[in-house]
């Protein structure tokens, strides 16, 4: 390849050096034309040359001809006349002049005949020296022929050699290869002879194959039906022992319920916790910051109170140190909680005089929270863990009872009046029309649901308390349910209750407004105390519509319900008198012991569904705890 791109690039110069020589030569022969043509203009104008100088001699030779012209003088004085000569020679000044022309023209023609022949003697220089050039460089190319020709036949003579030992190899490979062949085909010859038998084994299997594929459909009917019956007779059996777990589950279920709803009685069907209120800072550097009340050491369910000498013993179900977390109060009460979602009524409230920490008992703080978010917690958590066997619908209500008037917490105008009536289904069971009940389904809505209610909650000063609610605070829960398996229904309601803050009305100093709210307060705890006291003896008459409170949580306080009372008292002098009511009222209260029976025996009216404004008389002061 290399020796012919070098073949044709010599060939290439080779036409190149000849054009270049067909230049030089027609550059010659214009050179030699312009030559020609120079000696003839240079012969041409030297003649004119000589015939001009000729004409200049003859006219140099003809003498001047002079006219002269007399000018009178008009002078008056010295009269003289002025002769001018003038000597005429103008054809001998227009030769002159025409020659001279001629002569620079010929002088011009002479420069540029001179100069084209110096650039036709510099293009045939070059022309001369390109021909050099292309000489020398073809002798190059004349000698890289000659060595890559050598090359070549050098080369030429190794592939002989190759394609030589090539052949021997690929002909000894190609014996050898026969061989094997043969040998294979002697082999291939001796398999054929023994393949034959399996052949004819071959053909009657397929023979049989075929017989049984076409017996195939029979057969797939008759196991179908055979794998029917089986599949038939194992969904008995499942059925069965569905049914016979079914039975168990429920069995289980009605007893557990009924194992809790037993410990829960053999505790108490209305038990009752204390829970002593720290002593802060400011009251300990007061004088007044001795603490009163002590505890037993060995027995949590008793507490001691030094009042004027006398160590006075109180027994309740649970006593609750200064110290105590609301995670330590929730465990003790968590058991009621649950208690919700089998069904049950459960009412928890909290009990004692202003300031003595029931708002924190009940609702704690934003990190750490107290009984409310903390049930409606488990709740969400019993509901989530038995999300495969029950549908359950979680909706929560905030009523506000302020001055023997029910009002909506939850609802768009607060100051709106509600009131309470008996279900016209005949259940017996009372409701409050226009009630706001919002479906919660997250922490979330409980969050929205605690601020709408507290921002609506109406709250007033006293001595006892800068911020002392005024009113009972309501949180109802109602917990429906759904078992997916055995269709079952049930229907929980949990009443947790912030009473409002009981003192003496000589001791809070409240007057107008604030006075009548006060008497109401303490004239609705009255009523409570009765309702107990009611209770406790096991009378026939339970007077629940004396108040609105009591007539509210009529269905919780009777019955197979369940009822906790958080009393909260101080543990400072000043609030002994009151800590002494609550207590002993705390320990009256622990003594009731609810039946279903006394659940039939309540006060109905025919006349009104419920208590009026009308039907209270006022005193000036009311103390609830003389019950």
């Amino acid at each position: 390849n290399q020796a012919r791109q070098r073949e044709r690039r010599l060939a290439e110069l080779e036409q190149e050096l000849l054009e270049k020589n067909c230049t030089v030569e027609a550059l010659q022969e214009r050179l030699d034309k312009s030559g020609q043509r120079r000696a003839e203009a240079e012969q041409t104008l030297t003649l004119r040359l000589q015939e001009c100088e000729d004409e200049l001699a003859r006219q140099a030779a003809t003498p001047p001809r002079v006219k002269v012209r007399t000018r009178p003088s008009h002078s008056k004085r010295v009269p003289y006349v002025t002769q001018t000569v003038e000597v005429e020679s103008a054809d001998s000044h227009r030769a002159v002049s025409e020659l001279q022309v001629k002569n620079g023209a010929l002088q011009d023609q002479l420069s540029l005949q001179r100069q084209l022949l110096k650039e036709l003697e510099k293009q045939l220089h070059d022309s001369q020296r390109t021909c050099t050039q292309l000489r020398t460089q073809i002798l190059v190319y004349e000698g890289e022929m000659q060595r890559a020709q050598g090359q070549l036949e050098v080369q030429m003579q190794n592939l002989e050699e190759e394609k030589n030992r090539v052949i021997e190899d690929a002909f000894i490979r190609a014996e050898s290869e026969m061989k094997a062949v043969h040998e294979n085909l002697a082999g291939v010859r001796m398999n054929l002879l023994t393949l034959q038998p399996a052949l004819r084994t071959l053909t009657v299997d397929y023979n049989c194959l075929k017989k049984q594929v076409q017996d195939y459909p029979f057969l797939l009917e008759t196991a179908i039906s055979e794998v029917k019956q089986e599949i038939c007779q194992v969904i008995n059996d499942a059925n069965t022992t569905n049914q016979d777990l079914l039975r168990k589950y429920k069995r289980e279920m009605n007893l557990r319920k009924k194992c809790h709803n037993e410990l829960v009685r053999l505790k108490g069907n209305i038990r009752v916790f204390c829970r002593v209120r720290p002593v802060s800072q400011e009251e300990q550097d007061s004088t007044d910051g001795k603490t009163m009340l002590s505890f037993d050491s060995d027995d949590d369910a008793v507490l001691y109170l030094t009042n004027k000498g006398k160590v006075m013993t109180f027994e309740l179900d649970k006593v609750f140190h200064p110290q105590a977390t609301q995670e330590e109060v929730f465990q003790e009460v968590q058991s009621l909680v649950t208690s919700c979602i089998d069904g049950f009524n459960v009412c928890i409230f909290a009990y004692g005089q202003t300031g003595s920490g029931k708002s924190y008992t009940m609702e704690g703080v934003a990190d750490d929270p107290g009984i409310n978010q903390r049930a409606l917690r488990l709740l969400f958590s019993e509901v989530m863990e038995n999300a495969s066997d029950w549908d359950y619908t979680i909706t929560v209500s905030m009523v506000e009872i302020y001055n023997e008037t029910l009002r909506n917490l939850l609802g768009g105008n607060p100051t709106d009046k509600l009131d309470i009536k008996l279900n016209p289904d005949g259940s017996g069971s009372l409701y409050v029309p226009g009630l706001t009940e919002i479906t919660v389904q997250s922490p979330d809505d409980i969050k929205k649901v605690f601020e709408l209610g507290h921002m609506n909650r109406a709250t007033a000063c006293t001595n006892l308390n800068e911020h002392s609610s005024r009113s009972h605070a309501l949180l109802i829960i109602t917990v429906s349910g759904l078992n997916i398996t055995t269709g079952n229904r049930t229907q929980g309601k949990l009443n947790l209750v912030d009473l409002a803050g009981s003192e003496r009305i000589s001791k809070s100093g409240a007057e107008g407004s604030r006075l009548r709210e006060a008497q109401c307060i303490n004239k609705s705890l009255s009523a409570l105390g009765d309702v107990i006291n009611a209770l406790r003896c096991k009378h026939s008459h339970v007077p629940f519509r004396n108040s609105r409170l009591t007539y509210l949580l009529q269905d919780s306080l009777c019955g197979d319900s369940k009822t906790l009372m958080m009393v909260q008292v101080s543990p400072l002098p000043s609030n002994m008198s009151e800590t002494v009511c609550s207590l002993k009222f705390a320990q009256r209260v622990r003594s009731v012991e609810l039946s279903y029976s006394s659940s039939r025996k309540h006060e109905y009216s025919s006349t009104s569904s419920s208590p009026t404004h009308d039907s209270y008389t006022i005193a000036s002061q009311s103390i609830p705890f003389n019950i």
